[in-house]
């Protein structure tokens, strides 16, 4: 079938072999990046310079963009107007951050707080750190970062979860850590609020027929684990905290996440006003499946930590397969060590 389609196309095997190119580009376009066989159509001519292949190979390339990120920064530029009250859970995320960082029997001279997360609200370590803010390009590239290894430590509590291209942050921060340097950061991970997820969809499926997300995807923590290895880390460690709050209503949830700069930041988000009456239809049942006996509706957060180091020789590699020297099975055969009596 595919050599009948070649003939039809006339005696031209350059051009033969080019429209080819092109369709296999088209389904993949379809499949990966949702695009409609009309667009492809519409862009054949600009896809056709440079080859077809070659495009589609960029294109899938180029991270998804799921987050607009100048909401992001808007929205925690809003936040740090309002109480401080409304900052209780990066407090918390840090502090426990910080009794990390003292855990480990190092000294770290030269460090980075990106987004100025984590230093401000450890005000025993604020001068301790240079801190830079995160801004999106759309190469990728953080800007201020250097290129070359300058950090020993670089910090980021509750920053990661907005990243669109996380894998490539995370190469970049390698890169500029001195041999034997640390990154820790903290980010919102696995069933976070998921309270709150399920109660707008249902209640939203309910009153208008459809749902569109109002809260994003979190990473689950084993996925971060293989994100710090694929990056290049050494001695990867993911851990998760649990932290769940309770609420006298879920309005005042929305209230305190919106204090946080959490809000919602998709691409893909609506851009109306959210309906009055499926707001109260979503926290009624929010208060039905979730409410406790004191009255009250809880809220979880799942919080993972991030470690990883620059290689170093220095660091505890495992060993080669096939070279220790007991065999574990006499090791089994040989019982408990016997307690003297």
């Amino acid at each position: 079938m595919r050599e009948k389609q070649t003939g039809q196309l006339g005696g031209n095997n350059r051009l033969s072999k080019r429209w080819l190119a092109f369709r296999a580009c088209s389904n993949i376009c379809f499949m990966v990046l949702n695009v409609t066989p009309a667009w492809c159509a519409t862009n054949a001519k600009a896809v056709a310079p440079e080859g077809a292949w070659q495009y589609a190979m960029r294109m899938q390339a180029t991270p998804p963009k799921l987050f607009d990120y100048a909401s992001v920064c808007a929205h925690r530029a809003r936040s740090q107007k309002l109480d401080p009250k409304f900052q209780f859970l990066r407090t918390e995320v840090a502090d426990r951050m910080r009794e990390r960082l003292e855990e480990i029997n190092r000294n770290f001279p030269k460090r980075l707080d990106l987004g100025n997360g984590f230093a401000r609200f450890v005000p025993s370590l604020a001068d301790t750190f240079e801190t830079l803010p995160i801004v999106e390009t759309k190469d990728g590239a953080l800007p201020g970062l250097p290129t070359e290894p300058t950090y020993d430590l670089i910090t980021a509590n509750l920053e990661f979860h907005w990243i669109n291209d996380l894998p490539g942050l995370l190469v970049q921060l390698r890169r500029c850590l001195n041999p034997d340097g640390m990154i820790l950061a903290s980010l919102f991970g696995g069933e976070t609020l998921h309270e709150l997820r399920h109660a707008l969809i249902a209640a939203e499926v309910e009153i208008t027929g459809g749902a569109t997300a109002r809260v994003i995807p979190f990473a689950d923590v084993k996925d971060v684990g293989s994100l710090l290895q694929r990056a290049g880390f050494a001695l990867p460690v993911t851990d998760m905290d649990t932290l769940r709050f309770t609420y006298e209503h879920p309005l005042q949830l929305m209230h305190e996440l919106r204090g946080m700069g959490e809000t919602n930041a998709l691409c893909d988000r609506p851009r109306n006003f959210f309906r009055s009456d499926v707001v109260m239809r979503a926290c009624e049942l929010y208060a039905e499946k979730h409410h406790l006996e004191t009255g009250r509706v809880p809220a979880t957060f799942d919080v993972v930590y991030l470690t990883g180091w620059q290689p170093h020789e220095s660091q505890q590699k495992p060993l080669k397969p096939g070279s220790g020297k007991i065999s574990l099975a006499d090791a089994l055969k040989a019982g408990p060590p016997k307690r003297d009596t």
